[in-house]
């Protein structure tokens, strides 16, 4: 009887040659990881906005006079809220059906000029581009499988600017407070 296999605390021991890591695979996932991630952020901005427009809609509908203009105007801003957060489910799985729901989204979203119409030409662009096509097809989902260890990594300048950003927001807000 050996002292390792008598002793219950020994460090475990696996046999880990043969598990071989698909090169191939790994090369297309961190070719198009930062791509990746950037669809994916979609997919989230995409459920933001679309639970603002619901809230706001069911807020308006509640507390609106029953005008029928006003109505149906909100009835819109609430369907066009589920239409956003069905894309961004879509999107954010890397579905197909995703792709193009958020593709319909985003055509819309051109119409709120000149913001509207730059930040989604810019996420058409991340949905149709080559690599947002390589992403959207069904081999790339075993790409995924393939490679659980390639991980994105957001670079600290985008939390800088994120910790910025957040600040100067909760500045607005709470300036008016600290004014009078």
């Amino acid at each position: 009887m050996s002292n390792a296999a008598a002793n219950p605390y020994a460090v475990p021991t696996a046999n880990v040659e043969d598990v071989v890591a698909d090169p191939q695979a790994e090369a297309i996932r961190r070719a198009h990881i930062n791509h990746e991630a950037s669809i994916r952020s979609v997919g989230l901005l995409d459920y933001l906005g679309g639970a603002l427009l619901v809230i706001v809609a069911a807020a308006s509908l509640v507390g609106s006079s029953r005008e029928a203009w006003g109505t149906a105007s909100m009835l819109v801003l609430a369907a066009l809220g589920i239409a956003l957060i069905f894309a961004g489910w879509g999107v954010r799985a890397l579905r197909r059906w995703g792709q193009i729901t958020g593709c319909v989204v985003s055509v819309i979203g051109l119409l709120g000029f000149p913001f509207g119409t730059l930040i989604n030409g810019y996420i058409l662009y991340l949905l149709l581009s080559k690599k947002g096509r390589t992403i959207f097809a069904p081999e790339y989902k075993d790409v995924i499988a393939a490679t659980p260890h390639v991980k994105y990594r957001t670079s600290i300048l985008v939390w800088i600017f994120l910790a910025l950003l957040v600040a100067l927001a909760a500045l607005a807000v709470l300036a008016p407070l600290f004014g009078k």
